[in-house]
């Protein structure tokens, strides 16, 4: 098995999660006309992180945080060969005229965030959609999608592979490059 490249470490990581939330704070205010929105389900372990980040360091900020299944909106739900099975959706507000942060692990092809923005729309009909990703695959994009907020821009080809490992122990956190076969990689 192949060892992955780790590209950001703990020390590296913590930093980036604390300049995510540093910068949404900086540009929502106190957080009255925004949202945050987890996508199921290592997109929520991110917001989860991030919300407890600028909860702890701007006590007025006043957002509603959810988290959103993807599942069935993703446009190759039908073409698998193994069922999938979903999460649970845990949104019990109208995005109505929200400013809404959707928050992911990576963004790669983009079809993840796109499959979001449908489901969404079952919340209603947002002022703006900001995406926040850690890890920001910037080559293979199939549709036209960015984020606003990025933790680390990794240039990867096809063959590569980029994974967040969490832990509940949050100095065991770090972000991992393979290349090669997916099914060969261990951390």
């Amino acid at each position: 098995m192949r060892k992955g490249k780790v590209i950001l470490d703990k020390g590296k990581f913590e930093l980036t999660l604390k300049r995510l939330s540093f910068e949404l704070i900086e540009n929502h205010g106190d957080f009255s006309e925004t949202c945050i929105i987890g996508i199921q389900e290592r997109g929520v372990l991110l917001a989860d992180r991030i919300t407890e980040i600028v909860k702890q360091n701007f006590k007025k900020a006043k957002f509603k945080y959810g988290k959103l299944d993807i599942t069935f909106y993703r446009d190759d739900f039908r073409r698998r060969d193994n069922p999938l099975s979903p999460s649970k959706t845990e949104i019990d507000f109208l995005i109505e005229d929200k400013r809404v942060i959707l928050i992911d692990d990576v963004l790669y092809t983009g079809r993840t965030i796109h499959a979001a923005m449908s489901a969404l729309m079952d919340f209603g009909r947002p002022r703006q959609v900001e995406l926040l990703t850690l890890v920001n695959r910037r080559f293979n994009r199939h549709l036209p999608i960015k984020a606003d907020y990025a933790g680390i821009n990794v240039d990867a080809l096809d063959d590569a592979y980029v994974r967040v490992d969490w832990d509940d122990d949050a100095a065991k956190n770090k972000i991992l490059f393979f290349t090669g076969d997916k099914n060969n990689r261990e951390s």
